[in-house]
């Protein structure tokens, strides 16, 4: 299994464009397994994770939403929806942490991915929901493109000195 470092913090970078490389069950069973180890409220784990391989269907994501066109091109699209029935509070909280572990996993195997918000529009929710059958109940809280990126970023940080306050305000 691959080593998480602090390097892929600042490697990771919104990847837009992918190769025509899949990627392997084992791959996506590891970003699972990544989104699962996520701290959760209570550890109460509202999530449950859709895997989306079918062109067709990531076609059909990318024309929902407006920022998703990618999709329809990365090999895989990876969809964390939250249960409020099991976490009214947090899920959204706890749905963000394993969404940032699969984002931080595809780092370290080298692959690309980019995080596509669809909470809290409800258009998008309902566009999404449609598409892949989720229950009423259940709710979207992305859509997170994978594949083997076909762009160079840069390393980098976006630290911000002046957003940082030390014991108060």
């Amino acid at each position: 299994m691959p080593t998480l470092r602090i390097d892929n913090l600042f490697a990771r970078r919104s990847i837009r464009t992918y190769t025509s490389e899949p990627v392997t069950d084992v791959q996506v069973e590891t970003l699972l397994q990544a989104a699962m180890a996520a701290p959760s409220a209570g550890d109460r784990q509202p999530w449950h994770l859709i895997v989306v391989r079918d062109a067709a269907t990531r076609a059909a994501l990318a024309q929902a939403h407006p920022y998703a066109g990618m999709l329809a091109q990365s090999p895989v699209c990876i969809v964390p929806c939250g249960d409020p029935a099991i976490d009214a509070l947090f899920w959204v909280q706890d749905l963000s942490a394993a969404t940032e572990n699969i984002l931080m996993a595809a780092t370290a195997l080298g692959l690309g991915t980019v995080w596509c918000g669809v909470h809290p529009r409800e258009d998008r929710a309902a566009a999404v929901r449609e598409i892949l059958g989720i229950p009423k109940a259940i709710i979207p809280l992305c859509l997170i493109a994978v594949g083997h990126p076909d762009e160079d970023k840069e390393p980098r940080t976006q630290y911000n000195a002046a957003r940082v306050h030390r014991e108060r305000w």
